[in-house]
């Protein structure tokens, strides 16, 4: 449901600016270089998404999805307001992993409500390597996750200010076919269902220059969700999720980007909803504990004013119990990669990075920043 968000979200920032009419809508009159602002800006409501998958737990595949902008009005006294956005999607692994979905974006109120919403089911193929202290580390156990997943989410602004106020409610259906095919012999395969039903509360500051690719600007997001039984939840559980994200402009052509984050799970949670790191380069629930921190740094130098080259690294550490603060394990990245300004209104860049992990190398194609969430 992450990817089918990300799409959705891709376009989801305001133009500074209308593209001029042109004979050549894929060609930027200003330096005839290829740039998309003039054709996304004028595709009467629609645009064809094709997004590659590259996540080290399920493999390399893609994902098709469908866009549909519907503008507002146009007044003498606002020009321009962000449309709200409809999309549907679907992807597919190499390991067998596929989804589909459908989402919304609105942006009411002249942006002082910004609603989410996400309909979708996922068949999710993964290994679980436990907290990291155990054999499951070095023998990870195959599961299958599948899953029906419902959000509404709409956050308020603070009146003209950068503060956002706001929660979600998010109802999961789960069914777990878990440890098949494990190589442990002491666990034998088993099915489970849950029902995860909760609601969170969300609290943020931001204040990008540009919400795809953003160069300058703090963005603070404090999160906490709560499964409850009595909405329908078979277990009781939380999580708190602090991230941060800050892009400082060293000079015009050096960008330097600093990326905090930190998950602390509360009551009894499901082996699959703990905390992992998220770095490039490390396969999702490879580094799970009861408390993650992590901080990452990425750094942009711009070549030309359409190509620039980047260099990222970081690290974090796992918890596997709060009280005691007992540590877990402790995971690292490094890469480098590059960026083109696909779309330059709209601020939009696009490249590929090649990631180290731990164990292994991974392949992202990227689309927007690379921390978008």
């Amino acid at each position: 449901m992450i990817v089918i968000l990300q799409i959705v979200m891709l376009f989801s920032i305001t133009l500074d600016s209308v593209a001029q009419k042109r004979e050549k809508p894929l060609i930027d009159t200003l330096d005839n270089a290829l740039d998309l602002s003039y054709y996304l800006y004028n595709l009467n409501g629609f645009l064809p998404v094709i997004s590659p998958i590259t996540e080290p737990a399920v493999g390399y595949g893609g994902a098709l999805a469908g866009l549909y902008f519907i503008p507002k009005k146009e007044t003498d006294t606002l020009k321009f307001q962000m449309p709200d956005i409809v999309g549907a999607a679907g992807g597919y692994t190499e390991n067998g992993t596929w989804f589909a979905g459908v989402g919304y974006v609105g942006f009411w109120k002249k942006d002082h409500i910004r609603y989410r919403g996400i309909l979708g089911y996922g068949d999710i193929n993964l290994k679980y390597y436990g907290k990291g202290d155990n054999i499951l580390a070095d023998n990870p156990a195959k599961f299958t996750i599948k899953s029906y997943f419902f959000l509404q989410q709409a956050i308020f602004r603070l009146g003209d200010s950068k503060f956002l106020l706001g929660g979600k409610y998010q109802l999961g259906k789960v069914t777990i076919t878990a440890f098949e095919d494990s190589k442990l012999p002491f666990v034998n395969p088993r099915n489970f269902e849950l029902t995860n039903s909760g609601i969170g509360l969300i609290a943020e500051y931001e204040n990008f220059n540009n919400f795809l690719s953003p160069t300058k600007g703090l963005r603070v997001n404090l999160t906490y969700d709560q499964f409850l039984e009595f909405l329908g939840s078979d277990l009781n559980f939380g999580r708190f999720t602090l991230f941060s994200h800050y892009y400082l402009p060293v000079n015009k052509f050096w960008t330097a980007g600093f990326r905090i984050e930190s998950q602390l799970a509360t009551g009894d949670p499901p082996f699959y909803m703990m905390p992992f790191l998220s770095l490039r380069g490390v396969p999702a629930m490879r580094y799970q504990g009861e408390l993650t921190a992590l901080a990452e740094t990425e750094q942009e130098v711009m070549l030309t004013k359409r190509w620039s080259v980047v260099g990222f690294a970081g690290i974090g550490t796992t918890y596997n119990s709060i009280e005691n603060m007992d540590k877990g394990s402790t995971a690292w990245n490094a890469g480098t990669g590059f960026r083109y300004l696909i779309a330059r209104l709209l601020g939009l860049k696009m490249g590929i990075d090649v990631a180290r992990g731990p164990e292994d190398w991974a392949v992202y194609v990227v689309v927007g920043s690379s921390w978008m969430k």
